[in-house]
């Protein structure tokens, strides 16, 4: 062949060349291309379902805006752990029931958390009346309707005696068909220091766990941690207390009159919504965990046994950490629902979020501004609780060398 021509495989490596460069016959190009044209869709999409709502509302009367939250809300909320009255705002009143919805939450996730565990511990336990006892319960509470269940807690709560004859299982705490009352502190500014002096506890614990856990790995020696984080979380509030020269004032629930006084009140509505949310919660963590449990291989057990360990130390150094694997997952679901299923509030009266967004909706007409409201916010509790779980299940993990 003479200088200067092309050979025939360098023709054919130049027209693959050139027909890869051609972007559809690329797949990176191609995916980008294909994920733009989806995203102008649905942005087209979205764009006239809003100008379509917007005309039809038009053509009502209607506004759309949340120029709302900003006017008088004229209705009283029951329970709020921030100062309201019927002269606050939309905007304000819809934070208090975003807070009770959040206090329920956290609340009843740690209690149904710590409740699923043991219940599914004690559901694989070799004595046959508690596994069965327990097994018993999972299946009345999981195949019952939550619904059913929270009015069925709400009329047990309403039918306690009254005040005057109220029970009390511990000194200072009293049962009545007012709610429970417990013994509480007094809140004054000078309890900010002893609060963040907690955090700093919680904080320096985590730090000290971390460097213990290291430890382990070098030396292969364990340091209990509890002494330690007892120290941490209990003296440094402690000492912050004594500094601020000890704001701390009990009080205690006292019968005066026809109603208590003093300490705090969990309401009829929040108690049987946190117990109602809990036993359900519960119920499914608890399966969870039982799954996860038998998951791990019983040669694990084996191995435990064989260096003197005893079953309750095998249970948590060696089978509950390998079987955080596979309870994380579905676990994250339901703490999810759990957060979803606080909307289930307004069938009991408590002011949650819906509850509250109801009452906005019904004086302003504004039904379509709060549903996307209280929609945008569940979303976003949702993600930040996938994004926690997520995060701690990357940590549990195991990582291949």
């Amino acid at each position: 062949m003479e200088v200067g021509t092309m050979s025939v495989s360098e023709a054919n490596q130049e027209r693959i060349t050139q027909s890869k460069t051609v972007w559809y016959n690329d797949a990176q190009t191609r995916g980008l291309v294909f994920q733009a044209m989806l995203l102008v869709l649905v942005v087209v999409i979205g764009f006239t379902a809003y100008q379509n709502m917007i005309a039809n509302m038009a053509a009502r009367g209607l506004l759309f805006g949340f120029d709302y939250l900003g006017r008088g809300a004229g209705f009283e909320i029951g329970e709020s752990l921030i100062p309201y009255t019927a002269t606050d705002t939309y905007g304000r009143a819809l934070l208090v029931g975003l807070i009770n919805t959040i206090r329920v939450a956290i609340i009843g996730i740690v209690l149904s958390t710590i409740l699923g565990v043991f219940l599914g511990i004690a559901r694989l336990s070799k004595n046959p009346l508690l596994s069965g006892l327990v097994g018993g319960y999972i299946e009345v509470i999981r195949n019952t309707p939550l619904v059913l269940q929270l009015v069925f807690w709400y009329s047990i709560i309403n039918a306690f005696p009254r005040p005057r004859e109220a029970i009390s299982p511990f000194p200072g705490f009293f049962l009545s068909n007012r709610g429970l009352k417990i013994p509480w502190i007094e809140w004054n500014d000078a309890l900010w220091p002893v609060v963040w002096a907690f955090v700093a506890g919680i904080v320096a614990t985590i730090i000290a766990a971390r460097a213990y856990k290291r430890k382990q790995d070098e030396t292969g020696k364990i340091t209990p941690l509890w002494p330690t984080a007892l120290g941490l979380i209990l003296g440094l509030p402690a000492l912050a207390a004594i500094a601020m020269g000890w704001p701390i004032v009990p009080t205690i629930p006292v019968l005066a009159g026809f109603n208590f006084e003093g300490g705090a009140t969990l309401t009829p509505e929040f108690f049987a919504l946190l117990l109602g949310l809990t036993l359900y919660t519960a119920a499914f963590t608890a399966e969870i965990v039982r799954a996860g449990i038998l998951s791990v291989s019983k040669g694990q057990w084996e191995a435990g046994r064989s260096l003197g360990l005893t079953d309750g130390r095998i249970m948590r150094l060696i089978v509950l950490p390998q079987a955080l694997r596979v309870i994380i997952p579905p676990l994250t679901s339901t703490f999810l629902n759990f957060t979803k299923n606080t909307s289930l509030a307004t069938v009991i009266g408590y002011p949650d979020l819906v509850h509250v967004s109801n009452t906005t909706m019904n004086q302003t007409g504004r039904a379509v501004e709060a549903i996307l409201i209280f929609a945008s916010i569940y979303l976003t509790l949702s993600l930040l609780t996938s994004a926690f779980m997520n995060w701690y299940n990357a940590r549990v993990a195991l990582r291949e060398r």
